[in-house]
């Protein structure tokens, strides 16, 4: 019997966005066209791919540790929203006029054309404050209902992994991460950029949170810093894979499967794989990249989900 992706993914997918649901702002008071603003963000729509990449590393690590364990995902719950809401804000902010001044995201009016430039700043500027506020609720106090689906982690050592995964994603979403790369892109935007430059790029504004994800997941799952270095590289794999094929649908997409207007890097002179090294050879740096992910996804235990997974994402329309 065939692998069924579509149906996997869907399943994934599905429990992720009840999961966000639950998690997102009530749209009350005097200030409610914020929380409105935030999670029409965020309900927007999107493949929710940082979200699968924690979730299946968190399985993945808790069995390699304890084939017998039987993971509790509502520990890892508040990583997730928290993830998408990083992502979300960083969305919400790439399209403003000040940035790509895009109108449509995801098929849909972007949160600036729809509530207005300042609601879209402030919009994801609450989005990023408000993921703090969603992943401290990872810790477990002794005295919780949670404490006691812990299982054989002890709540220190589960409180220790909390610790460090919010460490490394706001490392990663910040100036040595995500804004960092995001702005090198909008200094270099218009000029001509080298191999070292673009790489530089899509290495911290696409492949830190993404690589963020899987590490993330990875900790809570208790990887140890050995499993950290190599999962590292299959993030950057992963991450450049993604970016290049968004690249390449920036050009030869179908404009209402993508969600956003097509040819939006060259409008804004923006360099990419394709302006730098030709259409073919940025198709075939995406299958480099892929076949490089898989081969380190052959060193963990069983992940049948995330091989079909990565080699879809390489090879996706929208």
């Amino acid at each position: 019997m065939s692998y069924d992706l579509k149906r996997e993914t869907e399943f994934r997918t599905k429990a992720i966005n009840e999961c966000i649901e639950k998690y997102l702002p009530e749209e009350s008071g005097l200030q409610k066209v914020m929380p409105e603003a935030m999670n029409y963000s965020v309900l927007a729509g999107g493949k929710r791919i940082r979200p699968i990449l924690l979730r299946e590393f968190y399985l993945i690590y808790t069995k390699k540790n304890d084939p017998k364990a039987e993971p509790d995902m509502r520990r890892i719950e508040p990583f997730i929203c928290a993830l998408e809401m990083i992502h979300t804000y960083s969305l919400v902010h790439d399209d403003l006029p000040a940035m790509d001044n895009d109108l449509l995201r995801r098929g849909k009016p972007t949160t600036h054309a729809k509530y207005g430039h300042a609601n879209g700043v402030l919009a994801g500027d609450a989005l990023l404050n408000y993921s703090v506020e969603t992943v401290t609720k990872a810790f477990i106090d002794e005295d919780s209902l949670e404490a006691e689906s812990c299982g054989d982690v002890s709540i220190p050592e589960w409180n220790k992994r909390v610790i460090r995964a919010m460490r490394l994603l706001y490392n990663k979403a910040g100036i040595y991460g995500m804004i960092g790369g995001q702005t090198v892109d909008v200094e270099k935007t218009g000029k001509n950029l080298n191999k070292e430059e673009l790489n530089f790029i899509y290495e911290l504004k696409t492949c830190a949170l993404i690589s963020a994800s899987i590490l993330c997941g990875a900790i809570l799952g208790g990887a140890d810093e050995k499993d950290l270095a190599f999962l590292e590289n299959l993030g950057s794999d992963i991450g450049m894979a993604f970016q290049i094929r968004d690249d390449i649908l920036d050009i030869e997409g179908n404009e209402l499967l993508f969600g956003k207007p097509i040819g939006s890097d060259e409008k804004n002179g923006k360099s990419t794989y394709v302006t730098l090294y030709g259409m073919e050879s940025a198709k075939h740096k995406v299958e480099e990249y892929t076949d490089d992910a898989i081969d380190i996804l052959d060193k963990l235990p069983e992940n049948t989900f995330m091989k079909a997974f990565v080699k879809a994402l390489a090879i996706r329309n929208f």
